[in-house]
């Protein structure tokens, strides 16, 4: 009895020891591009979120991007109604990576998401240097339920759109969140957002 105590003893201490280890090789192989750390609609590291309606191309959609907290978690939180008239359809927060991801993006498999929404389906856009009209993107779609939730998406799972080149990694500049392609009240709360390997 008192060697299997020992023995079972010896293995909890083993995985309590390697736990410090497990959480420094996660940390590795992610790279945060915000954590919501910042008191503003800033990411942690400095650039800047931006939101984007189809107002520039005559669509009457709304839309607005405001700090919250959700259930304990701080995010930066997207709504607003998208309209189709006019040919619109959309509201989109957007970020620009800031050089020293973009020098080092090939090394990393896809995107890693903590969101919560409102059940409703919304798109991941990705824009390359390469791309020189708005509507061309690299796409994929996601559900944001209405509790926390971890996302991965491998950059292999997107999609060109009005673009005929599949996407190159090593142009990738810009990335954004957005509610687009029907009429519905978007409610999206990003906490966190990062590149995984």
């Amino acid at each position: 009895m008192a060697a299997r105590y020992k023995t079972a003893h010896c293995i909890v201490t083993v995985l309590l020891a390697l736990q410090p280890l497990q959480t420094l090789m996660a940390e590795q192989t992610r790279y945060i591009l915000d954590d919501r750390s910042i008191e503003t609609i800033n990411t942690s590291n400095g650039e800047h979120w931006r939101l984007f309606t189809d107002g520039v191309m005559g669509g009457i959609s709304q839309g607005q991007l405001a700090m919250d907290v959700i259930n304990d978690h701080k995010c930066l939180r997207m709504r607003g109604d998208v309209k189709l008239d006019n040919n619109g359809g959309f509201v989109q927060m957007a970020l620009n990576l800031p050089a020293d991801v973009i020098d080092d993006i090939s090394s990393y498999s896809g995107l890693v998401l903590e969101v919560y929404g409102n059940d409703e389906s919304y798109n991941v856009h990705l824009r390359t240097a390469n791309m020189w009209l708005p509507w061309q993107s690299y796409r994929h779609s996601f559900i944001a339920p209405s509790e926390w939730t971890t996302l991965q998406i491998p950059f292999s799972e997107f999609k060109p759109y009005r673009f005929s080149k599949t996407l190159n990694i090593s142009k990738l500049k810009r990335i954004g969140l957005v509610a687009i392609g029907r009429e519905f009240s978007a409610d999206l709360c990003v906490g966190k957002i990062g590149l995984y390997r």
